[in-house]
């Protein structure tokens, strides 16, 4: 179907492709030479029960070969640099493209107008996250399985980040987070692909546009239940009722590397005795930290066991590292391990004030700090402490913190916060150490700990907090709200 370009292209002449090329057939595959291409189908029906809409039908597909993106920040004084992995190796995007860790910047632009008038009625720039939760194989002799992340991440202080589109499947174009609003009738609808990314990823004009019928019907009974699709295989190691038999040893060819992300969140409670705060440790190393408990008896205490693994996944030998407990907090109610990190809060000369009494935790990969480090697993499990950190009667288990990714534990969690109505205003340090007594085995233990400089002021009974940007990291507000 065609669609009246020239009712459209005065709301977009900042930015709008050449408008006069003909439309491709929907849902047609990209043109040799094009990296993606977007697709959709011919007549799209989307369901509203409340005047809105969150799926538009549209999506990005890679064909010859996977489509990669990768970001970085060496440090949090660095802009993000994202390149593109093409077959000629990488290219960097232009500056501007991604300003935030969860999406690329304006890669879609929507402009969708009414079939009765042509009218235009809404349009939207979308900022895009290539993991897409729907994502799926378009043709039978595509891969199996995607091997990149579900999801993109939103932790401030990432330090690297994977997107793909394997080969020969589509990735969902979203909303961005923000459900359109949108009546029951029929639309058309002009999607296009930034011009930025047009010129930097040599998409043909005919790959970066798509029109296409959007029809928006009344719905009152869901009955709709969306999956993501595609999970990796590769090899992981499974937990055992006892310990393993396997000799003790020394870590084979993947070694983990626990380093501390600076403490963020910070709050100062309601009764001004405690200063909150939420903290990351996560793993840089190119294996995963695991760490297997097994119960003594029917005591509330396990006995924990790191073990090494080597880059094909197999046991290569184990180690004594200290114990787990049950831990019965509130917010907590299940298994911890000790001496995993140490929170202290520091004088302006770096000397110790205030230790937190934090002392246990539950490994889980809550946050994709660096998904670039080589054997960073884009796929972990144990990503939520339901299926992490075990129940009550539980025998055995496992904690894992996966090469590039990180356990955040947030502020309103017990033992996350320090007594400070008996300190003087002034400058203070959080420092957040991981493996503060050694007892894991790591490859550096020289780039554990990091601090947070902020500041302590107002009245007794009204204290306040001034939290300092790290580099051009601003993460105020973050943190505050949000589970472990």
């Amino acid at each position: 179907m065609k669609l009246r370009l020239g009712a459209v292209a005065a709301v977009l002449t900042t930015t709008a492709l050449v408008p006069t090329v003909a439309d491709p057939p929907a849902g047609a595959e990209p043109a040799p030479g094009s990296p993606v291409a977007l697709t959709a189908a011919s007549t799209v029906t989307v369901t509203t029960y409340d005047g809105t809409i969150d799926d538009i039908g549209l999506g990005l597909l890679a064909r010859d070969r996977a489509f990669e993106i990768r970001s970085q920040r060496p440090t949090w004084t660095s802009p993000i640099r994202t390149t593109w992995q093409s077959p000629g190796g990488p290219v960097v995007l232009p500056a501007g493209t991604q300003d935030r860790w969860p999406a690329l910047n304006g890669f879609v632009y929507l402009a969708i107008t009414r079939a009765t008038d042509g009218k235009v009625v809404r349009t939207r720039r979308l900022d895009l996250c290539l993991n897409s939760w729907n994502t799926q194989r378009t043709r039978p002799d595509a891969p199996l399985r995607s091997p990149y992340p579900q999801g993109c991440p939103a932790h401030p202080f990432t330090l690297g980040s994977v997107q793909g589109i394997q080969r020969g499947w589509l990735s969902s174009v979203g909303l961005d987070g923000a459900a359109l609003r949108l009546p029951p009738g029929t639309y058309t609808v002009l999607a296009r692909i930034g011009r930025p990314y047009v010129d930097a990823l040599g998409i043909r004009t005919a790959d970066a546009v798509r029109s296409y019928r959007l029809v928006v019907r009344k719905e009152t009974d869901v009955g709709v239940d969306r999956a993501a699709d595609g999970r990796r295989t590769a090899a992981r190691p499974r937990p055992d009722a006892r310990p393993t038999a396997a000799r003790a040893g020394a870590p084979g060819d993947a070694v983990p590397d626990l380093r501390s992300l600076p403490a963020f969140g910070m709050q100062v409670s309601e009764d001004s005795r405690y200063l909150r705060f939420s903290a990351t440790v996560w793993n840089a190393g190119d294996g995963p930290m695991v760490v297997d408990g097994f119960r003594r008896g029917t005591s509330d205490v396990m006995d924990a066991y790191q073990y090494f693994i080597d880059r094909d996944g197999n046991q290569t030998g184990y180690r004594k590292v200290g114990t787990m407990i049950w831990h019965k907090a509130p917010s907590h109610n299940h298994w911890h391990f000790k001496d995993f990190a140490k929170y202290s809060l520091l004088r302006a000369d770096k000397s110790e004030v205030v230790v937190s009494r934090k002392e246990s935790f539950c490994l889980a990969n809550t946050d994709a700090v660096d998904y670039t480090v080589p054997g960073a697993d884009w796929q972990p499990e144990n990503t939520d402490l339901h299926t992490a950190c075990g129940d009550r009667g539980s025998i055995s288990l496992r904690e894992v913190l996966a090469p590039g990714s990180g356990d955040t534990y947030q502020q309103f969690r017990a033992g996350q916060a320090f007594r400070i109505d008996n300190l003087p205003n002034g400058d203070y340090y959080i420092a957040v150490e991981a493996n503060p007594n050694r007892n894991l085995v790591e490859s550096s233990t020289t780039n554990n700990r990091a601090l947070r400089k902020l500041r302590l002021s107002g009245t007794p009974g009204h204290r306040k907090v001034t939290y300092y940007k790290v580099g051009l990291v601003d993460d105020h507000g973050y943190g505050t709200d949000e589970e472990h």
